[in-house]
């Protein structure tokens, strides 16, 4: 996996944490806090996801950037604040990841 590709994952890594932030900050005492979280990582994601397309097609590095984004922060949801997770939504971000996994095989 060449650098492109890495920084793309750490920004897909970034784009969960500030989902993550915001719902902190509903917790009470702890708005500041996870504000604090939730801006860190949108403007890290963003960063490394700019350096991404320097290697990646823009098309390519942001659906995969969401891909990651996306599924991540439903497995959080699920392990960390009980989520529903029946098979239907399950079934749908599986579609995701198959989506992501094919972009980054056709690139």
């Amino acid at each position: 996996m060449n650098a492109a590709w890495i920084c793309l994952v750490i920004a897909g890594v970034f784009e969960i944490g500030w989902p993550v932030g915001l719902k902190l900050a509903q917790s009470p005492g702890r708005l500041i806090p996870g504000v604090a979280i939730a801006v860190g990582c949108m403007a890290l994601s963003g960063w490394f996801l700019w350096m991404a397309q320097k290697g990646i097609p823009m098309g390519t590095a942001y659906a995969v950037w969401t891909g990651i984004g996306a599924a991540g922060t439903f497995v959080v949801g699920i392990a960390a604040y009980g989520d529903p997770a029946g098979w239907a939504r399950l079934a749908g971000v599986g579609l995701i990841i198959a989506g992501v996994a094919t972009l980054k095989l056709a690139h």
